[in-house]
C-alpha cells in the first residue's frame, strides 16, 4: 500500500499533541546526571533528557541544552583536573555513539571507556559502544 506523503498544509495543520511542558535545564544539573554513572555504566543524552524531565515532573527536557551543558561539564572537569572529575565519558550520544566533542574527541573518551570494559567499535570515522544498551545505568 503506497503511503500517503502529508501536504505542508497538512503538516502545519498536525499538532502533535502540543504544547508539551518542557524544562530547559541548569548546567549543573546535567552535570550531576553525568556524575551519577558508575564505573563500568554508560548514559545516552537522551536518557539524562528522560531523568531531567521526571525531575521537573514535565514532559521533555530541552534536547539542545542537554546536549550543551553535558558538552560544558566535560570540558569544566578536564579544566578542572582529576581531583573531581566528572567521568563525562560515561555520556553517549542517542544510539551508543561515543561525542566527538568531548575533550581529547572520540579517541580520548573511547579509551577511558576501554579501560572501564567496554568494546568499542568503529565504524567510518564514528567510535560506539558495542551492546551499550546492557550497560546502561539506572537514572532517578
Amino acid at each position: 500500500m503506497a503511503r500517503h506523503k502529508k501536504t505542508w498544509s497538512e503538516k502545519l495543520s498536525d499538532a502533535k499533541d502540543l504544547p508539551k511542558t518542557m524544562v530547559i535545564p541548569a548546567p549543573l544539573e546535567v552535570d550531576a546526571f553525568m556524575r551519577q554513572v558508575p564505573e563500568g555504566k554508560v548514559a545516552t543524552i537522551s536518557e539524562i533528557q528522560k531523568a531531567l524531565a521526571r525531575k521537573h515532573r514535565v514532559t521533555v527536557a530541552c534536547p539542545l541544552t542537554t546536549g550543551i551543558f553535558a558538552w560544558i561539564a566535560a570540558n569544566a572537569s578536564v579544566e578542572a583536573g582529576h581531583g573531581d572529575a566528572t567521568p563525562y565519558w560515561r555520556t553517549l550520544k542517542t544510539g551508543g555513539e561515543i561525542n566527538a566533542k568531548y575533550p581529547g574527541g572520540a579517541k580520548e573518551a573511547a579509551r577511558h571507556l576501554r579501560a572501564e570494559g567496554h568494546k568499542i567499535v568503529k565504524k567510518g570515522a564514528r567510535y560506539f559502544v558495542a551492546n551499550y544498551e546492557k550497560a546502561l545505568a539506572s537514572l532517578p
